[in-house]
């Protein structure tokens, strides 16, 4: 699939700042000690860490075409 310039760039800031959220939740995430609150931040990062992987797949396949 073609991406305009626009949307690639949008992808590429959404990833930027999706990999500071999951830098921040993985650190945080070490000094809570609420159970239910670091089960919270593990999810954060699980679904953080799935969307980093679909964002890399979409600038892969942009940048090959």
């Amino acid at each position: 699939m073609e991406y305009a310039l626009h949307e690639v760039l949008e992808v590429q800031e959404m990833t930027a700042f999706k990999t500071l959220c999951l830098t921040k939740s993985k650190t945080m995430k070490a000094l809570v000690s609420d159970p239910k609150l670091k089960e919270i931040m593990q999810q954060d990062v699980d679904i953080t860490t799935r969307q980093l992987q679909e964002f890399a797949s979409i600038l892969s396949n942009a940048k090959q075409e």
